[in-house]
């Protein structure tokens, strides 16, 4: 157990929910604020009906103005092609839709996601739960309560993988209150959470939130959800350290990305970027085919090229697996030379 000091830095760290508030979601106010012109985006702006647009404003300030290409914009704009039908790629394509309890999502032996909540600071693109229903897994105390009793039942269970969604839209009281509960269940041994809101809002990492995770019982990994050395800034470093000092273990997965991330060179800079704020690469993912989001996908063959191509360039500790998830699959696929 860790016991954490105040960080002064950190007293505006109260305020992330005020940057969910103000989360632009209208594509044109996107646009606007990176001076991009409106008529080449015209056709995708209704895109936002099949998948709502949410960008945090810190995020919007990382991206280049005037530049359509800028990798972390590609991951969040709408466009006209999020209305192709491409063959293979479907709403669920991990079939996760279906689940014992509420929350609940148990596909591995000795762990289960637990999806906390269902919202997200950003609303990515290519994001292979845009289709998930959502609102029959609400994440409220009810529904907590009863995927807690699951989970004392099974007691080939040692690990809880908070999911979502973002787990982290959860307050901190709320996050007590469940990690409190799941540390009676004697069989659990390690939390793990995965979240994307760090890179979006790095105030999300309050002084609260570490505290609870270095008083835990449980051994704490979080994993961060980067793909671009552009999402990382000093801010966001801060808070990174803050949970080290917390005794958290810290890990990443990328999405391999259409041109976002598909090049050796840009991912060695991510991961390099990464292990500066003492976060080890973990997985490299293989897109899942889920409808709307086909205009990402990178056939396997280029994938492996630039795969071979990251593990001759970095060194070997810096390379995460490559990987792909298969529906009712145990574990993960991993590809490799």
């Amino acid at each position: 157990m860790c016991i954490l000091t105040q960080n002064p830095l950190n007293r505006e760290d109260q305020n992330w929910t005020d940057y969910l508030a103000s989360a632009i979601s209208d594509p044109k106010q996107l646009l606007n604020t990176l001076q991009l012109p409106l008529a080449p985006f015209l056709a995708g702006i209704e895109a936002r009906k099949l998948f709502p647009m949410r960008v945090p404003l810190p995020f919007v300030a990382k991206m280049k103005k005037a530049d359509p290409q800028d990798p972390l914009f590609l991951q969040v704009m709408t466009l006209p092609q999020e209305f192709l039908s491409a063959e293979g790629f479907s709403e669920d394509p991990l079939e996760e839709q279906q689940s014992p309890v509420p929350n609940i999502l148990h596909k591995y032996h000795n762990r289960l996601l637990l999806m906390v909540k269902g919202g997200c600071a950003v609303n990515c693109r290519y994001c292979f739960r845009r289709h998930f229903p959502y609102a029959e897994n609400q994440g409220n105390k009810a529904n907590w309560t009863k995927a807690i009793d699951y989970i004392a039942q099974h007691q080939e269970i040692e690990e809880v993988i908070f999911s979502g969604g973002d787990p982290l839209m959860a307050k901190d009281h709320e996050l007590a209150w469940l990690i409190k509960k799941l540390e009676n269940i004697p069989h659990l041994q390690r939390l793990r959470i995965h979240t994307r809101l760090p890179v979006m809002i790095p105030q999300r990492i309050t002084h609260e939130f570490c505290q609870l995770l270095a008083q835990s019982r449980f051994a704490c990994v979080l994993v961060t959800h980067i793909n671009h050395a552009n999402e990382i800034d000093q801010r966001f470093k801060q808070a990174m350290l803050q949970l080290r000092q917390a005794g958290v273990t810290l890990l990443n997965q990328s999405v391999l990305l259409r041109a976002v991330n598909d090049d050796a060179q840009i991912l060695k800079q991510l991961n390099e970027k990464l292990f500066d704020c003492t976060i080890l690469p973990y997985y490299l993912h293989l897109l899942d085919k889920v409808a709307g989001a086909s205009h990402f996908y990178l056939e396997d063959h280029k994938a492996l090229q630039i795969y071979q191509e990251l593990q001759r360039i970095s060194s070997g500790y810096l390379v995460p697996k490559l990987a792909r998830e298969i529906a009712h699959k145990p574990n993960k696929t991993l590809y490799s030379d």
